[in-house]
């Protein structure tokens, strides 16, 4: 796929913005990928990357140390990313999408004035909601808040939960009043050296598997009274508002994927030869390789819709849903026919296709399954 948008898609500093996180992607992180993948660790010298091309705060004031640009644009930087390495665009999803924007719109002025800067600068954050027995039923969450006067006892365990081990913020969800059932459940700033808090067990994945998932073990975890984002009994909105945000980084982290393995595969078959001659002169690979483009550009535009409507402050839940839904759907495919286009080769390690296929079937799973999507665009539907 070409690298340049329409204008009427993106303007002239959206394309610079793009163009200059791709050139980085392409530069400092595509000769790391591949040990990343196999040793299943984050290179340490990129999240400082990150902060230092200023990635991390993309949508966050100035006076907080954010670039103050738009959501759309966050959405282009993951989109960049994914391209070359989906594990590393997932870091700075769940910074700016998740964590930055649930600071932003429930914080106080206390709360985003004392982590904004450093979230901005130098620290990860992370968004901790799903546990054991709480997944597409986020709300079925066990882990406890007991008021104790002066700060907040947490206790509990949390799984998958994304930039766990690089993290030093995060924003944990427990329920301060079960009898209330979801309308007890309330959002917390823990920090990493808070007592009572630790990171457990690392999960070894199938795909993305630079980016760390890690169970997070609160026991009796002492959280400063004040840390409590939004309101205590509001953590349900925080969480649902903040995840729909989340899933149009998800569906360009998976267009992005999906124009990464498809880029690979249209420059392969131009110089793979079969029967004497390059496999991209037989019309069923081109047809293919049409098909496939079509199916980009339109889970592209999903995409981008959903972000335009949720910058310009109209509702985007549904258009949120389907962008995730078609991406997803649309990675997947793409990444499966790329190693099919590439032969035996596209089987194995030497070539980057099954890596863009395993990270794929995250994007079906995370922030949402592809039924819970469903059941999101089907209520919007029967309730217009």
């Amino acid at each position: 796929m070409s690298d340049i948008r329409p204008l009427t898609v993106w303007n002239e500093d959206e394309q610079f913005f793009y163009d200059t996180v791709l050139d980085f992607a392409r530069e400092k992180i595509k000769p790391l990928t591949a040990e990343m993948d196999e040793t299943e660790q984050l290179n340490p010298s990129l999240p400082k990357q990150f902060f230092e091309l200023g990635l991390m705060g993309i949508e966050v004031p100035e006076q907080y140390g954010g670039s103050e640009t738009s959501f759309f644009m966050s959405i282009l930087a993951i989109e960049a990313l994914s391209t070359v390495d989906p594990s590393c665009a997932v870091v700075v999803d769940v910074q700016n999408t998740l964590v930055n924007n649930a600071f932003l719109n429930w914080g106080s002025e206390e709360l985003k004035a004392k982590y904004l800067p450093q979230l901005t600068s130098s620290k990860m954050g992370s968004y901790a909601l799903s546990e054991a027995g709480s997944g597409s039923d986020a709300f079925a969450l066990r882990t406890k808040a007991v008021d104790k006067g002066d700060y907040w006892e947490l206790t509990g365990q949390k799984l998958w939960i994304t930039n766990a081990k690089e993290a030093e913020i995060y924003i944990i969800f427990a329920n301060t009043n079960f009898e209330l059932g979801y309308k007890g459940i309330t959002a917390f700033i823990v920090e990493k050296d808070f007592e009572g808090f630790s990171i457990g067990k690392k999960e070894k994945k199938l795909g993305i598997r630079a980016s760390s998932t890690c169970e997070l073990i609160l026991d009796g975890c002492k959280v400063p009274r004040e840390n409590v984002l939004g309101e205590v009994g509001k953590g349900y909105k925080v969480a649902i508002e903040t995840l729909n945000e989340g899933r149009i980084g998800i569906g360009a982290q998976m267009i992005g994927l999906a124009k990464g393995a498809f880029r690979a595969a249209l420059a392969y078959s131009k110089e793979r030869e079969q029967f004497g001659k390059p496999i991209s002169s037989f019309q069923a690979v081109q047809f293919e390789f049409a098909d496939l483009a079509t199916q980009i550009e339109a889970a592209s535009l999903l995409v981008y819709n959903a972000a335009r409507l949720k910058g310009m402050g109209r509702k985007f839940v549904k258009e949120a849903a389907m962008a995730k839904l078609m991406a997803s759907r649309v990675a997947q495919k793409v990444s499966s026919a790329t190693i099919d286009l590439f032969g035996g080769y596209g089987f194995t390690k030497e070539y980057p296709v099954e890596k863009y296929y395993r990270d794929s079937k995250i994007g079906t799973v995370y922030e949402g399954t592809s039924n819970m999507q469903l059941q999101t665009i089907a209520k919007v539907l029967l309730a217009e």
